[in-house]
């Protein structure tokens, strides 16, 4: 059986940010949404609870960063191609997030941009290609192992 993973993130406007992440492609779930916080659907396995501040310091006792000042996470998904990598980010463009917070990757058979969210959270999308990734480790490997042999 697959694990689930529920990102639980603290939001300023559940609604706003609720609304955010439905532009960006995520699907809210009525079943475990009510005023305090949105269930946003990924996948069958990725969730993201956005919660107001009051639930969210139900669940810790320490003190909410302020993800605009601070990084607090890195949170990454995955895209089906470079194709999809860019339209989300746009999504998230169109929606009122900030393209790119943190710099583009393109190794060729790895490609992955991100956003940040209207509460500062960043969210990185990639596309890999996993054949092509592996071939790159292994003469990656090779040349280490032949480097070291020198």
């Amino acid at each position: 059986m697959s694990k689930l993973v529920f990102i639980n993130l603290p939001v300023a406007d559940l609604p706003r940010a609720t609304a955010f992440y439905e532009a960006v492609g995520a699907r809210k779930n009525p079943q475990f949404s009510d005023h305090t916080g949105s269930c946003l659907v990924f996948s069958d396995t990725i969730h993201a609870m956005l919660l107001t501040h009051e639930k969210f310091r139900q669940f810790t006792t320490k003190e909410i960063a302020d993800a605009h000042r601070s990084a607090e996470v890195l949170i990454c998904i995955s895209a089906d191609s470079r194709a999809d990598v860019d339209a989300v980010v746009e999504k998230a463009t169109r929606a009122g997030g900030a393209a790119d917070p943190t710099p583009t990757q393109d190794f060729g058979f790895m490609y992955g941009r991100s956003f940040e969210d209207l509460d500062g959270h960043i969210w990185e999308i990639m596309w890999m290609d996993a054949e092509a990734a592996s071939k790159a480790c292994q003469q990656e490997k090779t040349c280490q192992k032949e480097g070291a042999a020198q």
